[in-house]
């Protein structure tokens, strides 16, 4: 986190400083670090990934080309290429840190070193010659980072505490932005619903110096035609997985990953497991997966969740060799922990599909610092059931929204009168559909499905990213998605969907990586991170929707139609939705958004009117 002003002596404020950095605590409860000049001050708190290489941050670095100070949070999967190249060209590494790599690497090629870094990463650059600070993210936004333009300069930090903990910021809701906190996934790169404060966007430098603030991308999707043949391309992709599976497994600490049993996790920890065993024929991975105590009285098959995890987990668990837990939660353990969920995220949550993941998070916390998850496969692949449905295929609109209610037709008219939720939605959509990189000359159908990839890359990868990444690091973990890694995104962004749906759902992935999966994994269909099923759960999100719309004092209420929306919650009640729901979740999970939203704005005190 850290603090720009040109006209504070921020020497003054020390105390505000070392606040906003201790709320960074439970993301880094290994070491503490700030520094404080005249107009600028950089905090950090770290988590120890690699050993005492890591060293304490921020950074300052002296060099015959200037002094920067340079704080990050994530890690950098080619420090070894980054260090060579570095010292190729005459420079010294004293520790080979990843702070003190960027700062080398920063001085000599300027803001356009990002390019030549793989990693999950966000970090902060304090230039001392030009007075600049220097703001970035990694390419697919797997690890966050805020910032809140004031009249003398920037706030920045990891998690809108650190920003919130500054008196100059104040939590004030930007009612235009109410369509994204009722459907987070519409959100557009860099958007919070907080006036004033936004996110660095997924590849992309923000510049802030005295004459003001600028924002650059430094990446995006490149369409260009795909020459190679399916098996050239299963391998291919193998072999991409197999490189960035064992980048981000060079660590020095204890090793987990995520295992559900389907091919997107299996896939990662068999890789992790032939990592580690090359090293060492003794070594294994903790593998990890979540089930819940009322599955048996109350789990339904669906289309998007047809079977539980747990048994499918076990089964690859025993076939790769990995050392396996399964947690079994109750709701009672759901609900115990959504406060910490919400204090992890700061902006509105997702109740217990928060919950789960915290839950998980802190038993693999036990057992590891570090662990891989086959997150984000589905979007990269194909592995959602919209893919395959010719009705959102050719709608013309968000594909993953499904056909029932959204909470944003329920809205007051005082509120639809200063924002028209439709509209929103189709304004959205269409900028995200200008957005699409075309490759000339391609055919309607591949050009059509290019646009339904672009889309889930966007706001509802965002989604999943940050939710894993503000669940695990508010534990203390630090949690590694290699079907993030920008060389497979770019490759497979252009093979065809043909072949990448060849053989079924995901079938690409499935050839490339068959060989060292078990039958129960390559045949399972496709079953989304579980969410629990259970009567009890969905009447206390009942209960909590209907106080908030009906009570005076309730901080919502004005912004709905109390009537209207009388009926939708016993629509609910009564089992009378037959819809399709984003997620592919239950009825009573659509108030979900509802009930987190009161939460934040009374928990963190946020202005709404």
């Amino acid at each position: 986190m850290g603090w720009i002003d040109f006209r504070r002596d921020l020497v003054k404020y020390e105390e505000v400083i070392h606040a906003m950095t201790d709320t960074m605590r439970e993301r880094g409860p290994d070491t503490k670090g700030v520094w404080i000049s005249c107009n600028a001050a950089l905090g950090h708190r770290g988590l120890s990934t690699a050993g005492p290489v890591n060293g304490t941050q921020p950074l300052r670095l002296e060099t015959g080309r200037g002094t920067v100070v340079v704080a990050h949070t994530g890690e950098i999967y080619n420090s070894r290429d980054l260090a060579r190249d570095i010292e190729s060209s005459g420079e010294a590494l004293r520790t080979g840190s990843t702070a003190e790599l960027l700062g080398h690497a920063f001085l000599l090629w300027g803001s356009e070193f990002v390019t030549r870094v793989n990693g999950a990463f966000s970090f902060a650059i304090w230039d001392v010659r030009a007075q600049r600070l220097v703001l970035g993210r990694d390419r697919l936004g797997v690890k966050p980072l805020y910032y809140y333009e004031h009249s003398d300069g920037v706030l920045f930090a990891s998690e809108p505490k650190g920003i919130m903990a500054n008196p100059l910021f104040e939590a004030r809701l930007d009612i235009t932005s109410l369509p994204i906190v009722l459907q987070p996934r519409l959100a557009l790169p860099g958007e919070t619903p907080l006036a004033g404060l936004a996110e660095v966007p997924p590849a992309t430098l923000v510049t802030c110096a005295e004459a003001g603030l600028s924002r650059r991308r430094y990446w995006r999707l490149t369409s260009r035609p795909h020459h190679d043949s399916f098996e050239e391309t299963a391998r291919h992709v193998r072999e991409l997985l197999e490189d960035t599976v064992g980048r981000q497994l060079t660590t020095g600490v204890p090793l987990g990953a995520m295992l559900s049993g389907g091919i997107d996790s299996t896939s990662v920890a068999a890789l992790a497991m032939r990592a580690l065993r090359e090293e060492a024929p003794d070594r294994a991975l903790e593998t990890y997966c979540v089930q819940f105590e009322s599955d048996p009285a109350h789990w339904v098959a669906t289309e998007l969740r047809p079977d539980i995890d747990a048994p499918y987990a076990a089964a690859a668990a025993e076939f790769i060799g990995s050392r396996h837990t399964t947690l079994t939660a109750t709701t009672q353990d759901l609900l115990d922990v959504i406060p910490a969920t919400r204090r992890a995220r700061d902006l509105p949550g997702w109740g217990q599909f928060d919950a789960s993941m915290y839950l998980l998070f802190q038993r693999m916390r036990s057992g590891c610092t570090v662990a891989l998850t086959g997150e984000a496969a589905d979007e990269v692949f194909g592995g959602y059931p919209y893919f395959f449905k010719q009705d959102l295929i050719r709608g013309g609109h968000f594909p993953w929204l499904g056909n029932g209610p959204k909470l944003s037709d329920y809205l007051s008219p005082e509120i639809t009168s200063l924002v028209d939720p439709e509209e929103d939605e189709r304004a959205r959509y269409s900028q995200l559909i200008s957005e699409v990189p075309r490759l000339p000359g391609e055919d309607a159908e591949n050009a059509r499905m290019r646009e339904m990839f672009f889309l889930g890359l966007s706001g509802p990868l965002a989604v999943i990213l940050d939710r894993k990444e503000r669940m695990s690091m508010s534990v203390g973990l630090d949690v590694r998605v290699p079907f993030c890694d920008h060389r497979l995104v770019e490759y497979v962004w252009n093979v065809p969907w043909s072949m990448k749906s060849r053989g079924g759902v995901k079938g690409l992935l499935k050839a490339a990586m068959a060989d060292i999966l078990p039958a129960s994994t390559v045949n399972r269909k496709k079953s989304a991170y579980p969410h629990v099923q259970n009567p009890e759960y969905d009447r206390t999100l009942i209960r909590e929707a209907s106080w908030i719309v009906n009570d005076k004092a309730s901080s919502l209420a004005w912004m709905f139609d109390t009537e209207r929306m009388n009926g939708l919650i016993q629509r609910i009640a009564a089992d009378e939705l037959d819809s399709e729901l984003p997620g592919g979740s239950n009825p009573a999970a659509l108030l979900i958004q509802l009930v987190e939203m009161r939460n934040w704005v009374d928990t963190y005190k946020v202005s709404v009117r």
